[in-house]
């Protein structure tokens, strides 16, 4: 919502103000429906030249993450930091043995299955289990086991985030592929210069409106999305660094509880729950084997 309420001001106040200090609208209006059909053209054929078919699958995707925000709200956040007490609390109490069960069919787990958000991301859900499969053959150094996390998460994050840097690259692009827009129109004016001089007024002013959309298009639109989905994915990695982190310091010997405080120390600061609050949600938490 936001995203959109932004993007109304940004038109209705340089458009507005422009048509309020005496500027013609008709020009631009005139110009437009020519000078624009070109600049998204080169801008988007060449975003489909330099990007995978992956990437452009998942642009439109990643244009509405944009301005949903991140997936991850408060509640999930706390339902992680749950699910993961359950298991650290689990394997201090019964030995890993008894989360064989499941990590090898965490969608048939009565413990995954009490967290349906969690249970829909297979990133997260195959971090966990083959992070506690590498536990049971033996593997249980926690500096090995955060390398391997950090590759994996990084990884994640870099293809998650192709697209969001991809349309970045466009936003790049695009004042440059105004002045090309903009030079063809300057080109179209020589060839009618012995028109009058407010014929060629008109033609030179319709050819500038390439240039201005083209900067227009960048810093006001594709820029603005592009830095928005990132943000977004920078703060959805978060999720998988706290699983990170409480599994690092299970392994380091630490008590659920506070394994549970090294997670909660990477959750947004507006999601995340107080002291207090996460005593009260591990309270009532059953551990069955």
């Amino acid at each position: 919502m936001l995203g959109a309420i932004g993007l109304v001001v940004v038109f209705g106040l340089i458009f507005g103000m422009y048509i309020a200090s005496g500027g013609k609208i008709e020009i631009i209006l005139e110009a437009a429906p020519h000078e624009l059909p070109m600049l998204l053209g080169g801008a988007i054929g060449a975003y489909m030249v330099a990007n995978s078919g992956t990437v452009l699958k998942s642009t439109f995707k990643e244009i509405i993450k944009s301005f949903k925000g991140a997936k991850w709200k408060k509640q999930d956040y706390r339902d992680l930091l749950c699910l993961l007490f359950t298991l650290c609390k689990l394997m201090k109490s019964k030995g890993l043995i008894a989360v064989e069960q499941h990590i090898e069919k965490p969608h048939e787990s009565s413990i995954f299955s009490q967290y349906h958000n969690i249970e829909h991301d297979h990133f997260a859900i195959d971090m966990i289990c083959d992070t506690l499969r590498t536990l049971t053959m033996g593997v249980e150094n926690p500096l090995q086991i955060e390398e391997i996390i950090d590759k994996q998460i990084e990884r994640h994050h870099h293809e998650a985030a192709a697209a969001g840097h991809a349309l970045q690259g466009m936003a790049d692009g695009l004042p440059a592929i105004g002045i090309v827009v903009a030079v063809l129109g300057v080109v179209k004016t020589m060839a009618s210069i012995n028109e009058p001089p407010a014929v060629l007024g008109g033609m030179i002013g319709g050819a500038l409106v390439g240039t201005f959309l083209g900067v227009f298009v960048a810093y006001c639109i594709v820029g603005p999305i592009a830095a928005k989905n990132q943000a977004a994915h920078n703060e959805e990695q978060q999720f998988y660094f706290i699983i990170r982190d409480v599994l690092v310091a299970h392994l380091k010997g630490m008590a659920p509880q506070v394994s549970m405080e090294m997670g909660r120390a990477q959750i947004p600061g507006h999601f995340q729950p107080t002291f207090a609050e996460m005593e009260e949600m591990t309270a009532n938490i059953k551990v069955e084997g």
